[in-house]
């Protein structure tokens, strides 16, 4: 699929507004806010469904009809300090990929049934999330953080053929660990990464990106950033597991 999403890039915009109104009230309420924009190519490395997960539904790989991308995922971020050593994060992730493939074999999918041939299919995974983290090590060569993160699932899977059309949405709530780390090279270069995790129950989710980073002037700094995203469910709804891994460049704002 084309790099050149329009609607993506209409989402990324509206996540720019969206963050630059939570850091207005982070400024006013609190300190000024860290933003950080990443504009991400995201391949797709596995993504296997059955819906239901029964003898009533087929498990096929969503993949085989979307393709592997890349396609485009932009990432938002805002973080503010809550207290000496606690702070607020903000993340919105959205992503979303659509194409049509071949299937080799008939698809039973949420009720409805899809004959070998041309299949339309949209899959989103639609990530929001509020963090609150301690600065467990403060230094001024190395910040180590922990908390806990309260995610939105925002998901679907559709696929279409001629008049038939079958949904599955998955919107929920999910708890997950956060920790991340940075550490300065020298007086322009940093290393960073952090990772949002938790496994247990009918499946698990990984979220983990590593980040090298360069400041060009006071407050702003570009660098590149690598991420992997991992996950899914096993249960008697629906049997979904997915595999992201994405490179792209990271734009931050750090008013001093």
């Amino acid at each position: 699929m084309p790099m050149s999403n329009a609607k993506q890039w209409f989402s990324a915009l509206g996540l720019l507004v969206v963050a630059m109104f939570i850091a207005a009230r982070a400024a006013v309420a609190a300190s000024p806010p860290v933003v950080d924009l990443e504009l991400l190519a995201t391949a797709q490395n596995k993504n296997q469904v059955q819906v239901p997960n029964t003898g009533q539904g087929t498990r096929f790989s969503l993949q085989s009809l979307t393709g592997s991308g890349p396609y485009f995922a932009p990432r938002l971020q805002v973080s503010w300090a809550a207290g000496e050593r606690s702070e607020w994060r903000v993340l919105l992730a959205p992503l979303a990929l659509s194409e049509q493939g071949r299937s080799d074999r008939a698809i039973r999918f949420q009720g409805a049934t899809f004959a070998a041939g041309p299949i339309a299919a949209r899959y989103q995974f639609n990530s929001w999330r509020a963090t609150w983290r301690w600065r467990w090590i403060d230094r001024e060569d190395l910040i180590v953080k922990v908390g806990f993160t309260a995610k939105i699932r925002d998901a679907s899977i559709r696929l279409r053929q001629g008049t038939i059309g079958a949904e599955k949405d998955n919107t929920g709530f999910v708890p997950l660990l956060h920790a991340s780390v940075a550490r300065p090279l020298n007086d322009k270069w940093s290393f960073e990464g952090d990772v949002d995790a938790l496994a247990g129950g009918p499946g698990y989710a990984v979220d983990a990106g590593v980040r090298l980073s360069r400041e060009f002037a006071p407050g702003w700094s570009v660098g590149a950033t690598a991420r992997f995203l991992d996950g899914g469910a096993d249960s008697d709804e629906v049997y979904a597991f997915a595999r992201f891994t994405s490179v792209g460049l990271a734009l931050r704002w750090q008013p001093r």
